[in-house]
């Protein structure tokens, strides 16, 4: 069995959002914690031990550009969709209270972007999977319903052991613009993005204004084309990147955009694959 079917969105019924919205928009920040001396998201590919360059880079995130984050969506309204490493939960209480007060949906990203979710016998995934989601679960009340894994890793058992531990969705697919139904009973690929992603954009030179227009491009196209069926934009977000002094003006600006057009839906990952569940009937299920 393969884990999804073709499905061209040109030949599936309208998708609806709430209140006639249009793009459904979704800011999924990663909330991640880093081994010192394992390689990993680096500014430079050398391997030190300790690593203060590469570490220190990515460490600025939780002790610094978490929180300039913060201020920026909390004045536009967004509250963010976290995929939270479970090694985060532990070690940065202050940022999981913070995310609490605020409503922010919490998926399980791994135990930590240190490591990738590969090579796991089923048994030993389940456990795995059971530490993860209990020890994110007991750290902001709420148990994840969605999952991305380190660097987008899954194994093949993945999404059936996340199904069995009551989770819904997955957001390691980046192949559509709107939600589908995997083939494993209960669970969902809802939309993420590898391009429209704060890591990928600048280590490729992009600059802030740049980053700011491909914004109001990527929701201009999604806009049109939601006449045929609401659309999904998500956008990628890592505060030890976003969270620069520098570049958090251009976030600034981006969400203000955003946040003043009509047609757009700001919410989360959860609610997005809770509205598009209950929106399905036993004939949209078998061709979504």
């Amino acid at each position: 069995m393969t884990l999804f079917d073709y499905s061209p969105i040109t030949e599936r019924p309208p998708l609806t959002w709430p209140d006639g919205k249009r793009v459904a928009f979704y800011v999924g920040l990663n909330i991640e914690h880093f081994l010192p001396d394992l390689p990993s998201t680096s500014i430079w590919p050398l391997e030190l031990k300790p690593d203060p360059l590469n570490h220190g880079w990515r460490d600025y995130g939780a002790r610094v550009g978490i929180w300039r984050t913060m201020d920026v969506l909390d004045r536009h309204g967004v509250r963010a969709s976290v995929l939270l490493n479970s090694m985060a939960a532990e070690h940065n209480p202050q940022i999981i209270t913070a995310g609490v007060d605020r409503g922010w949906a919490w998926l399980a990203h791994g135990r930590t972007n240190s490591s990738l979710h590969t090579g796991l016998a089923p048994d030993e995934e389940r456990r795995v999977l059971i530490d993860i989601v209990d020890t994110i679960e007991s750290a902001t009340g709420s148990r994840p319903k969605g999952w991305m894994g380190p660097g987008l890793t899954e194994t093949h058992n993945t999404p059936e052991l996340l199904a069995e531990l009551g989770l819904s969705y997955v957001l390691d697919w980046t192949n559509d613009d709107q939600p589908y139904r995997l083939n494993v009973p209960g669970m969902l690929s809802v939309p993420y993005t590898v391009e429209l992603n704060d890591l990928i954009i600048f280590q490729r030179g992009i600059t802030g204004p740049e980053f700011v227009q491909m914004i109001k491009d990527q929701y201009a196209v999604l806009s049109a084309e939601s006449e045929h069926g609401g659309r999904v934009m998500p956008l990628a977000l890592h505060p030890f990147v976003i969270g620069q002094a520098f570049r958090t003006k251009y976030l600034d600006e981006a969400l203000a955009f955003l946040a003043s057009q009509p047609d757009v839906w700001l919410t989360t990952s959860d609610e997005i694959a809770a509205h598009y569940t209950a929106s399905l009937t036993p004939s949209s299920a078998s061709t979504a």
